[in-house]
């Protein structure tokens, strides 16, 4: 049978965006079945297609035997016949007998119809996944189709719509027919009824695939963006940091008089977008993840379950908390820390620092007008610590001394809680505490030698003597100095 299928393959190929090979493949596999259900079996079936494809023949091809030994009429053909057909044929020969598709039943011809037109969808289906799925974590620009009344909007992505769900919409955004719409490809999925592709406006993700486009630093992986966090349509924030000393990622991200990082804003509708510097030290990076609000210091409260004290001018307070707490939730969420935003007033009235003074005046026996240390080493003298305090090393707490609570707790985030502990460190070890300046460092050693006395305990028995003739050291017991061999007599007076 002679069909004209060139057009309707062309127009495959075009319209389903299926390349011209499968949908061919597809058609000779319909045709297969259609043979097999008449004969039952298509291993003798053969489809040719003439050079353009207008045309396509379906064959049985067929072994020819002698008339005594025909017995399949699906698969042989007698010889008496097949010398009709071509006259020059063998035993032993196969022919190709021409098969016309009228012959086949309804039935047959109704169920390699709807093989066809499932296929297609499959085909066409498979095909549409394997270009999306490239596009999954990808940015796609595609143009505003219809929103229905649940607030999802279908957008036109190509091949198909994409769907932009209400709950990964900005809250500052809307749109209008053919608006143009710039989205990150969230999943691609295969459903029921063809492909899913969803969309998203509010993803962190966002925001990063909009830095590697604006920023070649980034994209040519000179600068590493570390963490996002963002609230669609109010603010995000983005920790970066470089891998080369002399590139400033800050400044790389935000670009000449801010060009890179206003063109990102514009794409989100003018969203607040902080970038800072990502450090390992975490009071450092919690000083960066409150910005833009200036952070005098930052008290590590409990390092075992993330919580720290961020201090800072009243002035600076709102700024830091943000509208609604959103600045200091994001930076929560930056750092994975929980962070507590006081100002000095605020934190003086904290129990940690109740606790730490009410300790101070028990030992000391005097009022709140004794030396405290600020954050820059400037010293206030004030009365009181007229005494030094003698104490055993291993029983003095540093917080008994007149240190500024910041410096405790700095201190404290290191495992030093007695003077013991902090004079035993090496000055290498001093130097390796990033969140402790030299300036503090000098405050706290200025303290200790002002208002303690370190006496070390004596063993009970034994008291140190000097050898008259060289000086070395000698105890009762001995009737011989060790150092020089003179002599020793111990005499009671």
């Amino acid at each position: 049978m002679a069909t004209e299928i060139g057009d309707a393959i062309r127009s495959m190929v075009a319209e389903k965006n299926i390349s011209e090979e499968l949908v061919i493949s597809t058609i000779e596999d319909i045709l297969k079945a259609a043979y097999k259900r008449k004969f039952g079996t298509d291993e003798n079936a053969v489809i040719e297609f003439s050079d353009d494809y207008q045309s396509v023949e379906l064959f049985s091809r067929r072994k020819i035997v002698d008339d005594d030994e025909w017995y399949n009429e699906i698969t042989e053909i007698p010889l008496s016949d097949a010398v009709k057909i071509h006259e020059d044929g063998e035993i032993g020969d196969e022919l190709l007998i021409s098969v016309d598709l009228k012959e086949f039943d309804r039935i047959s011809v109704q169920s390699a119809k709807q093989r066809a037109h499932q296929s297609f969808r499959d085909i066409q289906k498979d095909t549409l996944y394997s270009e999306y799925k490239t596009k999954e974590g990808q940015l796609i620009i595609g143009y505003f189709r219809r929103q229905v009344p649940n607030g999802d909007i279908y957008v036109d992505i190509g091949s198909t719509e994409g769907l932009l769900p209400r709950r990964n919409q900005s809250s500052r955004e809307s749109y209008g027919p053919n608006d143009k719409i710039k989205c990150y490809v969230e999943l691609v999925e295969k459903a029921e009824r063809g492909l899913r592709v969803i969309l998203s406006r509010s993803s962190p993700e966002l925001i990063r695939r909009l830095f590697e486009v604006e920023v070649p630093e980034i994209a040519q992986n000179q600068i590493d963006i570390i963490k996002i966090v963002r609230e669609a349509g109010y603010r995000t924030k983005v920790a970066v940091a470089s891998r080369h000393d002399d590139i400033d990622p800050v400044g790389a991200c935000v670009g000449l008089k801010g060009n890179r990082i206003q063109t990102i804003m514009s794409e989100v509708e003018g969203e607040r977008i902080d970038i800072l510097r990502y450090d390992p030290n975490p009071v450092n990076y919690i000083h960066n993840a409150l910005s833009p609000a200036q952070v005098k210091d930052v008290v590590v409260i409990d390092k075992n379950i993330y919580h720290a004290v961020a201090i800072v001018d009243d002035s600076q307070l709102s700024l830091a908390i943000g509208k609604q707490g959103l600045n200091v939730r994001l930076a929560n969420k930056l750092v994975d820390w929980m962070i507590d935003v006081k100002t000095s007033e605020q934190f003086e009235e904290m129990d940690i620092a109740k606790e730490a003074r009410s300790r101070a005046e028990s030992i000391f026996h005097t009022d709140d007008s004794y030396l405290y240390e600020d954050h820059d080493g400037e010293s206030a003298p004030t009365e009181g610590f007229e005494e030094e305090a003698y104490a055993d090393e291993e029983e003095f707490d540093l917080s008994e001394l007149p240190l500024d609570e910041v410096l405790i707790k700095k201190l404290q985030f290191h495992d030093i809680y007695s003077v013991e502990e902090f004079i035993s460190l090496s000055d290498e070890e001093l130097a390796s505490f990033e969140d402790l300046s030299e300036e503090e460092l000098t405050v706290i050693k200025d303290v200790i030698d002002e208002h303690v006395v370190i006496v070390d305990s004596e063993e009970e028995g034994e008291t140190e003597y000097v050898c008259p003739n060289c000086g070395g050291s000698i105890t009762e017991d001995m009737t011989v100095c060790p150092n020089c061999g003179t002599g020793l007599a111990f005499e009671v007076e």
